[in-house]
């Protein structure tokens, strides 16, 4: 609970309230930003992290309103229905599509309920990458209501300070708390979600989805120094360089984007693989697909895996991707000075295979469908002949001693894999963006002009489109007749390659977790039941130079991880509680 402190008055009541409740946490706040800098506040200290739902209340004292008494009551009666507390609460918790539940009444629509609140509530949430529209307006009011968890880590990614709140002097509209109340509604729309008021709560909730029978995120072992990149971009070049000299566009344009719990990390230290374990498993990822770098028998960025082999005690479930594309100064694989090349040599099969060995005997090595080691082939259709060096492949593994192993490649839609049969390989994996970002219909920003509705920087000569756009095309019947049926369905986080490509980046406008939330959601309950083995692919887990990261960062914190926990992993707490 949260008082306004206003002298010896509070300190009396915040004493009358510890006495009554002795487990009760009262904290005393300046008079500014009304009820919502103390919840705002309470979120950003972590202290309602951790629950299924929070109530917020007030004691609605608004001096411009004669029957305050009343109208709380009504809300207060319609989120804490007298004997049907619990089977409220229980009812909003099962309603998947439901992010806010409010009284009846309490869901305005419409223009007169702005006032001069639209361009603060815009700007407020370009925060977060959420755009609005003047045409769609309606909000949650009243301040009483339960949250879901997504939507207080979506008011924490705000990260509002208590000097970005206005002085209290008794305003009707405008201030920074009128904005916030408006911005409610959007955060939930963003995930798909909605504002539920009382009388709605009834309503039949969602079936629950399929869950994936297993979750397997990209990963890149690239951060630590070697010394080819020491030679090409400088001396202790790893791409966190990158990472932090990211420009921003465009107001809202989060870069640079930075890490949070797991720091700059370098993945010669194999305690940091046990610590990205922990955080994927609790969110339900089963194991990291890891780049393998092998050019004729040359191998880049191996340190962090050999060290893994010596290291038994270190959890770290994984297979490997055989990223079989030239390097280029450009970071894009197809065009550009080309760094390393990648060659086929005659018999350079039954070599990669020898080279594999160790990381498929060691036990750590995934095995999703229970029997075979998977090996992914990054462009299958580089290799000269596609067909006979995986046959070859295969009875290297096979005159090895491992067996049948289990081939997957990436799907790109690229030329280059028009002549490769849907059955060359045992799966095929979605890799968004790629294949998802047709036509200009997606683009919002760059050369051919600009949709955004700001300005963008007179540098910036990449492209802008929109991830809302790219989950719609994703879960189309027209794009799902193209791939495969032996096809793995994948999502990303997000896209952003500002920090390898500077001013021709590609990036991918409006991603956030409440709307990664959304294309999760879509993808259980319409594509995981014929998605090869019933599994999800993420792309990635720490691609941070590309923003496709589900690692803890600065803005979001853990939330893209707590979007999967709630999904398709565990949940570590499950309590209730009021805040106020």
């Amino acid at each position: 609970m949260t008082l306004t402190h206003r002298g010896a008055e509070t300190q009396a009541l915040a004493k009358s309230i510890r006495a009554e409740f002795p487990q009760a946490l009262v904290h005393l706040m300046a008079n500014r930003g009304r009820d919502i800098l103390p919840f705002v506040s309470l979120i950003n200290a972590g202290l309602l992290d951790g629950y299924e739902a929070v109530c917020k209340l007030h004691s609605k004292k608004s001096p411009h309103r004669k029957d305050g008494d009343t109208w709380r009551r009504h809300l207060m009666d319609g989120v804490l229905p007298m004997g049907a507390a619990a089977t409220a609460v229980d009812q909003f918790l099962a309603n998947r599509r439901a992010a806010i539940w409010v009284a009846d009444g309490q869901h305005y629509t419409g223009k007169s309920w702005w006032g001069s609140n639209f361009a603060a509530t815009r700007d407020l949430l370009r925060r977060v990458e959420v755009d609005i529209d003047e045409s769609d307006l309606h909000f949650p009011a009243g301040s009483i209501y339960w949250l879901k968890p997504l939507m207080i880590g979506m008011v924490k990614s705000l990260r509002l300070e208590p000097q970005d709140f206005d002085t209290e002097h008794g305003q009707l509209d405008g201030t920074l708390a009128h904005a916030i109340e408006r911005a409610l509604g959007y955060l939930a729309q963003a995930a798909g979600q909605s504002v539920v008021q009382s009388s709605e709560l009834a309503a039949a909730a969602p079936a629950s989805p399929q869950r994936p029978r297993f979750v397997s995120a990209f990963y890149l072992p690239q951060f630590h120094p070697v010394p080819e990149n020491d030679r090409w971009w400088g001396k202790g070049f790893t791409e966190w360089r990158g990472v932090v000299q990211a420009k921003s566009r465009y107001a809202g344009h989060n870069q640079p984007f930075l890490p949070r719990d797991l720091g700059f990390y370098d993945l010669r230290l194999t305690e940091v693989l046990g610590r990205q374990t922990a955080l994927a498993r609790s969110a339900g990822i089963d194991a990291f697909c890891v780049y393998h770098y092998w050019f004729d028998g040359r191998r880049m960025l191996q340190a962090p895996m050999d060290r893994l082999l010596r290291r038994a005690d270190v959890d770290f479930p994984f297979y490997l991707c055989w990223a079989n594309e030239s390097w280029r100064r450009n970071w894009d694989g197809l065009s550009g000075e080309i760094l390393i090349e990648q060659s086929y040599a005659e018999g350079f099969e039954d070599q990669l295979v020898q080279d594999s060995l160790p990381y498929l005997r060691d036990p750590r090595y995934a095995r999703p469908d229970g029997h075979r080691p998977r090996f992914m082939i990054y462009r299958p259709g580089d290799m000269p002949t596609p067909e006979r060096s995986i046959a070859r492949m295969r009875q290297a593994w096979r005159r090895a001693g491992i067996g049948e192993v289990e081939i997957g490649a990436v799907r790109f839609h690229l030329p280059d894999q028009a002549d490769i049969a849907d059955d060359l390989v045992d799966f095929w994996v979605e890799m968004p963006p790629h294949g998802l970002v047709e036509g200009d219909d997606y683009l919002v920003g760059g050369p051919g002009g600009n949709r955004l509705g700001r300005d963008l920087d007179p540098a910036f000569d990449g492209l802008i489109y929109d991830y809302s756009a790219v989950i719609d095309r994703s879960l189309s019947q027209a794009y799902r007749r193209q791939l495969p049926a032996n096809t793995i369905c994948g999502a990303m986080p997000g896209w952003d390659n500002s920090a390898r490509r500077g001013p021709q980046a590609h990036i991918a406008h409006g991603a956030n977790p409440a709307r990664f939330a959304h294309w999760i959601d879509q993808i259980l309950d319409h594509r995981i039941a014929g998605s090869y083995g019933q599994e999800l692919f993420l792309n990635a887990w720490n691609e941070w130079a590309e923003k496709a990261v589900l690692e803890p960062s600065e803005v979001y914190g853990d939330l893209m991880l707590a979007v999967l926990r709630d999904r398709i992993g565990p949940r570590d707490v499950t309590r209730l509680s009021d805040a106020a």
